[in-house]
């Protein structure tokens, strides 16, 4: 997270909100050599204390984690590259700007038979922001290919402890310098969802 409090600003609830509207972000596990990383797809808690997920039986983290471990889930946002030309104002550097929030907590293994209601329910966010579409169910398989999935996936749970939000978003900046940066990131597109990090710098958090 950046240590800059101007970027620091958002409240608990907006990070969550973010963290729920993304629900994909890279699961990273300590370790004695390299961190262990996977990118994940997770659905929050109503509270926001917990994240459900699954992985792959065989994946690193999966095979690593003997007993409730700390982790931490990034879940990024909009990015782009900020060219000083765009401020207006003289003696500036170039910087990225960036949504990012940072889950931290303790991520522990759940028992085989919570995994079919952890998919039921991932599954059901993302086919529910689908609408009209039909809702595809785990109903729709055929029972031995499911089962063979499912043998493949571990479920896990991250009890969530800390919650930290970087919306960096040229808030250091004088209003008229930060919104040349908004109109410049719309126009030229370098990054990943241009246009919400654009609008995300026109109204940054309070």
């Amino acid at each position: 997270m950046h240590p800059n409090p101007a970027f620091r600003s958002a409240e608990t609830e907006q990070n969550l909100a973010f963290a729920r509207a993304q629900s994909f972000g890279l699961l990273a596990l300590s370790t004695e050599g390299a961190s262990l990383i996977s990118h994940i797809p997770f659905q929050l808690s109503e509270d926001g204390t917990h994240a459900e997920l699954h992985l792959v039986r065989s994946t690193e983290i999966t095979r690593a984690l003997k007993a409730p471990t700390p982790a931490r889930l990034a879940v990024q946002g909009p990015h782009s590259y900020i060219s000083p030309d765009w401020y207006g104002v003289p003696d500036q550097v170039p910087t990225w700007n960036y949504v990012a929030v940072h889950l931290t907590g303790t991520l522990e293994r759940l028992p085989d038979s919570a995994l079919e209601g952890i998919l039921a329910r991932l599954s059901a966010q993302f086919e529910a922001r689908l609408a009209p579409k039909p809702e595809w169910t785990m109903g729709k398989m055929t029972p031995d290919v499911l089962d063979k999935m499912m043998r493949q996936i571990v479920p896990f749970r991250l009890t969530i402890e800390s919650i930290q939000g970087t919306w960096k978003l040229g808030q250091n900046k004088p209003d008229a310098a930060r919104l040349g940066g908004a109109d410049g990131v719309a126009e030229a597109g370098l990054g990943l969802e241009t246009a919400a990090l654009a609008a995300f710098m026109r109204k940054p958090p309070a």
